[in-house]
């Protein structure tokens, strides 16, 4: 059931991406940001209706209040990152998230991994960095080059490794709680802190116009299911192993490219998408054995 929510959840990210790239491609990217969380709180909010609210202990606290400022200090970087450097050079490397993480998770939960599982987030990462080999000039090496002259390079790197952090941080306090009570606290709290961020920082400002409901309402519904889906999937495996997976999300990216804005090198990924889909069969023999 891990490997469906995870999957479920990279379909819902590549949709909510796509989404909000067709529909709102000219507003503000921390419009864009905002946006996309205030209209996934319905759907967070209507959750408490059918779960029950745990009891909260120490752990939970102290797990959710390390990890919110680390999500808000993501979120600024990407932003950034996207603004001062090309989305296909600096993107590929949040694929080194699950690599962080076979290190953090260690470190904040205790996870290992098997040599399998190893060998799978290795692939699932290579993969996903392939991905987007035929934008770097098939130069193994360039994308690293690349990274000393490209200010958004570097800050998408602390990006991937802050996610493994606050990925840990969240399955700890999910165990202290539940899956779907923590993704919707978590992210309603989350956009209560990142509004009066995006309000200074929007250059195109905070005003929703009629045109902006309808893309809104869809990207943040989509959002909001990957978020639900992510925090179950979570609780049932290795943070390393569900990141990884979730990753795929760039396969249904490709598609998505292909479908809705005509991207091409469509044969050129399949490469990347055979490296990441041995992964994943890599990853899936980890939990049977």
């Amino acid at each position: 059931m891990w490997v469906i929510y995870s999957l479920l959840t990279a379909f819902s990210l590549a949709t909510s991406d796509a989404l909000a790239k067709k529909a709102l491609a000219s507003r503000d990217v921390y419009f864009v940001a905002w946006g996309r969380l205030l209209f996934a709180l319905p759907v967070f909010l209507a959750t408490f209706f059918f779960i029950e609210i745990p009891d909260l202990d120490r752990v939970f606290w102290i797990a959710a209040i390390c990890a919110l400022p680390l999500e808000i200090i993501a979120m600024i970087l990407y932003t950034k990152a996207l603004k001062v450097s090309p989305i296909s050079l600096t993107t590929p490397f949040l694929a080194l998230t699950p690599l962080f993480l076979i290190v953090t998770a260690y470190i904040i939960l205790g996870e290992k991994v098997s040599m399998y599982g190893l060998a799978g987030i290795v692939l699932m990462a290579v993969g996903s960095y392939t991905l987007n080999f035929h934008r770097i000039g098939y130069d193994v090496l360039e994308p690293f080059k690349t990274a000393l002259r490209e200010k958004g390079i570097g800050m998408m790197i602390v990006v991937a490794f802050i996610f493994s952090i606050t990925a840990s941080f969240g399955k700890l306090a999910i165990e202290h709680s539940s899956p779907v009570f923590f993704g919707s606290f978590y992210f309603i709290l989350l956009t209560l802190l990142f509004t009066p961020i995006a309000y200074f920082r929007s250059r195109g400002g905070m005003t929703i116009k009629k045109q902006d409901l309808l893309p809104l309402a869809s990207t943040g519904v989509t959002y909001a299911m990957m978020i639900i889906f992510h925090m179950i999937a979570m609780s049932m495996t290795n943070v390393a192993y569900m990141i990884s997976v979730k990753r795929t999300s760039l396969l249904f990216s490709v598609l998505y490219g292909y479908l809705l804005f005509r991207e091409e090198k469509i044969t050129e990924r399949a490469i990347g998408a055979s490296i990441m889909f041995t992964g994943f069969v890599l990853l899936i023999f980890s939990k049977q054995g």
